[in-house]
């Protein structure tokens, strides 16, 4: 009977596992041949468990260890570097193991959600004193990267976005849908094109991607390490309605503006499913969806946010980058509020003016300094929300949280001294919570420790029953050491001495010499080498007391400590506003504090279309160089919507259109500016075309990728969008490359007329402005000064007299021999082009003859090829006994 039990029991497993991890049956065949008897009892739980995530290394709590098996070992010994070993056997065969201490998980745990991976964490929820066979184990929680909200595993100058993505097949449109966790930001939008789906997500910059399995990406986005295919059903519009109308608490979608946006819906509903999932639970801090629209925000794409250097340098770093030069934001909530304006500047004239008017009130009254210093002990209030919605807040976040309500009074009280219109909005949102406050004073410790299960987070005093029971824990010692001393006295045992550990709780030892007088109501407990432990009934008693009271203490405060997340999660709507009106409040006096310590100045918005800036700098360029930076100005207007730029390399032609560019974009944020003053008209996107390298992933040469982006600026821009465009055409041949730009400039000055920056060495374009209206030549000049060159940097009108490429050539080390030769091909060169123009035009040939220069003698040539710093005084020597031959002969 027993025998046939055993089969049922085995074959239940057998087929338990093998539905569950059938799509990833490989993974498992080798263990699931074997029969369950043939695994032992911990192990047949771990493959249960494993099945069910088989796409999570499973953290598997064993004591004080989680331990990892099998291939999930071998990969995490890899990936944190730590040793792989194994455990005993199971069907044979020694099992790979690796283990990390519990207590130092988040450190582990942030490097495998930094490489990509999720982890399901798996932790022992039964009494291993009442259980038969393993602890009963449950996963309590999916860590994944784009479902982060511990503090050590975020980083806190970025959003942490999970995105989900569906194609509508019907409308022809692409839903996409973000959420931050740690905030409650939950965010939908639909396009129209791969191209504008692609752009976003790069602007959004997800950790983790959700996808139907069937729906074909661009090659980059295909290959983000944190991409999930997930099965079509879960983008199911019906069951995504049902999903977000439940979590808002509403009958339909209609009062968030997106039920006209299906994609958009179905890309959202299997986010939140996802969401909840990896929490194990309800997200009560997700409380409303808000939609995106591209007419909302000044557009770049992907190659302008990384052209422009953002938040990354060219190089993926993130040092002389516009937002490291920006934010001193006091809060990281701020500095990642201020990273999400410049990703997604605002058109909206009427929004931009009002952010402007707060920063100048907060600048002129001086009042950004005194309220950087009120919002810095806020701290991370909004991550904290979180983290008590998902109730895994630790006692220090509600230390925080505390500290952060003590200043809200003040703050309030500063603002309400503003004349500012948004500055009066943000005060009205933010609310003290004062009662709230009280509370958190009450019952929080001045310095909790880390974790509740340490015990010592609720303040003496808060709590009659808690107070008690610490008493009876606290008075062990006072018990003990009177205990010792009567012994002593009634036993003359000189030896004798009161003690604890936590194997055998309280003991009297007693020397092995002196063990034989021990008085006869002594009971041995533990014989030692050199001593004997007995036990009392008065101190067998209060050991009874004293470990059931420090148990309950720690029960009773683990309870009180619950009760108070909820008290706390109760006030999230009210709190959740306050932590973005602090936010927006942050970033404003950023602002003016930029203002004031980097010289940047108010722009003006107009109606009317062009850009127009007055001593412009770049913001950047201008803080990492020695010297002072030159400023510029710009006028574009519908007479005059292009510049060629010409002018030597180095001499700052790129710079100069990326800070026009940056200015533009600072503008729309509502941030004052590095220019003396600026008006700008109405500007819908941003594109850029300045420098290429091979796409060698995708297959695609420097001229392929530089032809790509021209064709989405020659396609996609329109006569309200600043295009920058550097050197088109030098990835191909010299005629090939010049009609490309000649066509490309020719066709954004006259079909598309929009605000345009065109940087280029083919000096053939500088005739453009005498064949088409409204284009412009400027030239940034320089200056020849013994025999080197030095750039002026300043731009003036007309185009440039000349490249100076062989004198840049030579500040880069370029050897003399090389430079010289250099210099009489370009003679040839250029004498041969004059022969070739002049002989078609008989009335400039007369002329030409005139200055055509006469071959050089020998002598010439010879002296023409010395560089005398490279010669030593004998060779100088020698030199002139051969030139001396030369002229005799």
């Amino acid at each position: 009977m027993k025998g046939v039990f055993q089969q049922i029991i085995g074959a239940f497993f057998q087929v338990h596992v093998e539905s569950i991890a059938s799509k990833n049956n490989e993974k498992f065949s080798s263990l699931l041949s074997k029969s369950p008897s043939q695994h032992t009892p911990m192990m047949q739980q771990y493959l249960k468990v494993k099945a069910e995530h088989p796409d999570e290394l499973v953290f598997y709590r064993m004591g004080d260890f989680y331990e990892l098996f099998y291939k999930d070992a071998e990969q995490a010994a890899r990936l944190l570097d730590i040793t792989l070993t194994a455990r005993g056997k199971s069907g044979g065969s020694p099992i790979p193991m690796c283990g990390i201490p519990y207590h130092a998980a988040d450190r582990y745990l942030a490097k495998l959600v930094e490489a990509g991976v999720s982890v399901a964490i798996c932790e022992q929820i039964g009494d291993p004193a009442t259980s038969k066979g393993p602890v009963e184990r449950k996963v309590v929680r999916l860590i994944t990267p784009g479902t982060l909200s511990d503090e050590a595993l975020l980083k806190e100058t970025r959003d942490n976005l999970l995105l989900a993505v569906f194609f509508d097949g019907q409308s022809k449109h692409y839903g996409l849908a973000t959420l931050d966790i740690s905030s409650g930001r939950f965010h939908v939008m639909q396009v129209e094109s791969e191209s504008s789906m692609s752009s976003e997500i790069h602007r959004i910059h997800p950790s983790e991607i959700l996808a139907p399995e069937a729906l074909d990406l661009p090659p980059d986005i295909a290959a983000h390490q944190g991409l999930r295919a997930r099965p079509g059903w879960e983008f199911d519009l019906d069951t995504a309605t049902r999903i977000l109308t439940s979590q808002f608490n509403t009958d339909s979608l209609q009062g968030f503006g997106c039920a006209e946006m299906p994609a958009a819906i179905q890309a959202a509903g299997c986010l939140l499913a996802y969401a909840r999932e990896t929490q194990q639970g309800d997200l009560p801090h997700i409380q409303s969806i808000r939609v995106e629209e591209n007419d909302d925000s000044l557009v770049l794409d992907s190659i302008s946010r990384r052209n422009l250097e953002i938040d990354r340098n060219l190089n993926g770093g993130e040092e002389h980058t516009l937002i490291s030069i920006l934010s001193r934001c006091a809060t990281p909530m701020g500095t990642r509020m201020l990273s999400r304006w410049l990703h997604r500047p605002v058109r909206d004239h009427e929004q931009i003016r009002k952010r402007q008017l707060a920063v100048t009130t907060l600048l002129e009254e001086y009042r950004y300094e005194p309220m950087q210093e009120l919002l810095h002990p806020v701290g991370d209030m909004e991550r904290i929300l979180s983290r008590v919605a998902l109730r895994s807040a630790r006692p220090r976040d509600l230390s925080n949280l505390r500290q952060a309500l003590e200043q809200l009074p003040q703050i309030k009280t500063e603002l309400s001294q503003l004349n500012a219109a948004r500055l009066q909005q943000l005060s009205e949102v933010i609310s003290p919570c004062p009662d709230l406050l009280t509370l958190l004073d009450k019952a929080i410790c001045e310095n909790p420790p880390v974790v509740i299960r340490e015990g010592g987070v609720i303040a003496d005093g808060y709590d009659a029953e808690l107070d008690e029971l610490r008493q009876l824990s606290s008075n062990a010692g006072e018990f003990l050491s009177r205990l010792e001393t009567d012994e002593k006295e009634r036993t003359g045992i000189s030896t004798l001495k009161v003690g604890y550990n936590r194997v055998h709780g309280y003991y009297i030892e007693i020397s092995r010499l002196q063990s034989d007088q021990a008085p006869a109501d002594y009971v041995r407990r533990q014989t030692l080498k050199n001593a004997e432990r007995f036990i009392t009934p008065e101190l067998k008693e209060f050991e009874e007391k004293a470990l059931s009271a420090r148990s309950k203490s720690l029960a009773r405060e683990k309870q009180l400590y619950d009760a108070l997340l909820e008290t706390v999660a109760g006030e999230l709507p009210a709190l959740q506003e306050t932590a973005y009106s602090l936010s927006e409040l942050d970033v404003l006096a950023n602002f003016a504090e930029r203002a004031g310590t980097l010289d940047y100045n108010c722009p003006e918005f107009s109606n009317e279309p062009g850009i127009h800036v007055r001593q412009g700098r770049h913001p950047v360029v201008e803080q990492v160089m020695d010297e002072s930076f030159v400023a510029n100005d710009i006028a574009l207007n519908d007479g005059n919507n292009m510049l060629i730029i010409t002018g030597p390399n180095m001499g700052g032609k790129s710079t100069y259109m990326r800070q026009i560019a940056l200015i533009v974009l600072l503008a729309h944020t509502g941030c004052f500016i590095p220019a003396a003053s600026a008006r700008i008209g109405p500007v819908d996107r941003i594109f850029t075309r300045i420098g290429s390298s091979d796409d060698l992933a995708g297959g695609r040469s420097t001229f392929m990728v530089e032809m790509t982006e021209t064709a989405n600026i020659l396609h996609n821009a329109t006569e309200h969008s600043l295009v920058l465009m550097d050197e088109i055409g030098r990835g191909t041949s010299t005629f090939d490359g010049l009609s490309l730009a000649w066509a490309s400039a020719v066709f954004i000055a006259s079909e598309v007329k929009a605000y345009t920056l065109f940087a280029t060495h083919y000096f053939e374009l500088t005739v453009l402005p005498d064949l088409y209206p409204g284009i412009s030549n400027v030239h940034l000049n320089a200056t020849e000064h013994d025999k080197g060159i030095v750039f002026l940097h300043a731009v003036e009108p007309g185009p440039a007299n000349q490249s100076y490429g062989l004198q840049v050539a030579q500040l880069a080390g370029i050897p003399s021999p090389v430079i010289n030769r250099a210099r009489k091909k370009l003679a040839q060169l250029e004498q041969e082009d004059r022969q070739q123009n002049t002989a078609n035009n008989p009335a400039a040939q007369q002329q030409a003859e005139l200055f055509t220069p006469q071959p050089l003698s020998p002598v010439m040539e010879a002296l023409e090829a010395i560089n005398p710093d490279d010669l030593t005084p004998k060779q100088a020597l020698e030199m002139l006994y051969k030139l001396q031959e030369m002229i005799d002969s």
